[in-house]
Parts: C-alpha cells; sequence; structure tokens
C-alpha cells in the first residue's frame, strides 16, 4: 500500500481525525488522547494509534513512563498536495462553466432586444 493510500485510509475515519485535531495543539500521553473517547475502550483507542502510526501520521516517543503521542504532519502534506491538483482541476472546470453561463445570458439578453 503506498503512503498516500495509508493516509487516506487513516484519515477515513472520524475517530482519528479527532485524534489528530487534539495533536496538532501537542503532544499527548494515550490516557489524554482516550479523555474524550469515554464510550470507547483502552485497546480501541490503542488500534487507532496503532494505524495512524502505521500511516506515519503520529510517533510515539518515550520519556521515561510517559509514551507522548506526537503528530507528524509529513503525509498530511503529501495528501494535501495530492488534493490541490484536483481543486485546481475544479477551480478550472467552474470558471470555465462561469464563462459559459455568461456567453448563454448574453446571447440570450441579445435575442430578446431583437423581438
Amino acid at each position: 500500500m503506498s503512503q498516500l493510500d495509508l493516509t487516506f485510509a487513516a484519515l477515513s475515519d472520524p475517530t482519528r481525525r479527532a485524534i489528530l485535531s487534539r495533536l496538532s495543539k501537542g503532544e499527548a500521553s494515550v490516557m489524554q488522547i482516550a479523555e474524550p473517547f469515554d464510550h470507547m475502550s483502552l485497546p480501541a483507542i490503542s488500534k487507532h494509534l496503532k494505524v495512524l502510526q502505521k500511516a506515519g501520521l503520529i510517533t510515539q516517543g518515550r520519556e521515561a513512563q510517559w509514551r507522548p503521542c506526537r503528530l507528524e504532519a509529513k503525509p498530511l502534506k503529501q495528501a494535501s498536495d495530492w488534493l490541490e491538483r484536483y481543486r485546481e482541476y475544479w477551480e478550472e472546470s467552474f470558471d470555465n462553466l462561469d464563462s459559459y453561463l455568461r456567453d448563454i445570458q448574453s446571447k440570450e439578453k441579445k435575442r430578446g432586444r431583437k423581438k
């Protein structure tokens, strides 16, 4: 599986996106990450963290007994760059559609005046 595939697969889950959002504010322990997910077990949170680690979106360090998780932005940048190409495509398509609609409206106005 490519890095891009791993990134999008990891981002497909709302819990994992929420975890990344939390880590965007700074390092956190697994227990701190789990706090807002009181409906979810610690092993379930750990599984989500493993998916994020496999995708390279987070790393987990070791400082004595504390194992802080950190956001790794590089895979997100790669996904953003990939999406950017499609944003440019859609903007160009919408610009072309806008131009086409203005042309049609202009022709309709001209026809309306001739009657």
